[in-house]
């Protein structure tokens, strides 16, 4: 286990106080100079044209901690043709995401963008190799690690995305996300995770001055893509680039929530002949704002639950592998339970036929 002195530690704060304030004065900046507007409509949540260019300053503060790692942290880096492949991916997707929040591309030219960086990610040699499997424990993949890795990538990214969908719940979450996969990378020795999940709570917290109910910016595509990006990209690094070779159900667990309503609202909506493709205000967080919790609520319960999820994360890594993912089955089961009860809210509050 690896534990930093207090001689190093204040470096290590002071640099993340660094980039804090300068993800903040990025946001004001982008707030007031990228006039990119999100005009509501009946989807939305929010009742007045609010900006929506956060992520250009989530991404840029990522960046830069990331290139001041790279230079002056020769301990916390990985190979360079991972380190630079990595941030290149993230680069271009928050491009391309953000040339869609100017413009609303269709969802397939989104969702292309999104294949071309997991493709990128898998051909660099982050693939999941193996997974458990109930009665079985784990089993190596083959050929099936690539899709499977695809399925990981796109899905997170799309998962975060979704989730942007209330005042500070997706950079929140990702922020306390973050804290505990830094903390937890630390402990095991996973160097380069530590240092970039370092780089992504500061980006996190800067916008989040900003972004907490109510909101005076959200961070768009290009941010909440970014956020479920780095998280995935991370996950398969700390596995097997990393010297710590992290477990790779941390990142999953630590946001298992937001991956729950995600597949949940998905399948509830295949099953109801419904587009799974359109945009929609069904997800669990937003029946439970509708339903009569106010932004700042539901916002704040999702916190509460990633920290509980922070500290299984915790638990999880000091077990065998092979009982590792019984960790989730609490929380699987506590996420049932939420769902039941947010229908049954929404059904009362006149909304079960959406």
């Amino acid at each position: 286990m690896r534990l930093i002195t207090l001689q190093a530690l204040l470096p290590h704060l002071g640099f993340g106080l660094a980039l804090v304030l300068l993800s903040a004065a990025l946001t004001r900046l982008a707030s007031r100079r990228l006039r990119v507007m999100d005009v509501p409509n009946e989807r939305s949540s929010h009742v007045a044209p609010v900006p929506k260019t956060g992520g250009v300053a989530i991404v840029a503060t990522f960046l830069a901690g990331m290139v001041a790692i790279y230079f002056f942290a020769r301990e916390a880096r990985i190979e360079d043709r991972y380190f630079w492949g990595l941030l290149a991916c993230v680069v271009f997707l928050a491009v391309v995401s953000f040339v869609d929040d100017v413009n609303q591309r269709s969802y397939a030219a989104k969702l292309a963008t999104q294949v071309l960086c997991a493709v990128a990610v898998v051909l660099a040699g982050f693939t999941i190799e193996r997974l458990w499997i109930p009665l079985r424990g784990e089993a190596p993949l083959g050929w099936l690690a690539y899709p499977v890795t695809l399925f990981w990538v796109i899905g997170l990214t799309n998962t975060c995305n979704f989730m942007d969908g209330l005042d500070g719940l997706a950079a929140g979450v990702a922020a306390i996300a973050g804290a505990f996969l830094c903390a937890i990378a630390l402990s095991q020795d996973s160097v380069f995770v530590y240092a970039a999940s370092y780089a992504l709570v500061a980006a996190a917290l800067g916008f989040l001055v900003f972004n907490f109910p109510p909101a005076r910016i959200f961070m768009g595509d290009a941010g909440s893509t970014f956020f479920g990006f780095a998280f995935a990209a991370l996950a398969l690094i700390g596995a097997h680039f990393d010297r710590g070779h992290l477990s790779f159900y941390v990142v999953p667990l630590l946001l298992f929530q937001f991956i729950f309503d995600t597949f949940f609202t998905f399948v509830r909506r295949l099953l109801r002949g419904e587009p799974v493709h359109m945009a929609h205000r069904t997800h669990l967080y937003q029946l439970l704002q509708r339903s009569g919790y106010s932004h700042r609520a539901v916002t704040l319960f999702h916190y509460a639950v990633a920290i509980a999820q922070g500290i299984g994360a915790i638990v999880l890594v000091k077990l065998e592998p092979q009982y590792r993912a019984a960790v989730f089955l609490p929380f699987l089961a506590f996420n049932v339970l939420y769902a039941w009860w947010v229908l049954r809210r929404a059904q009362r509050a006149g909304l079960g036929s959406e």
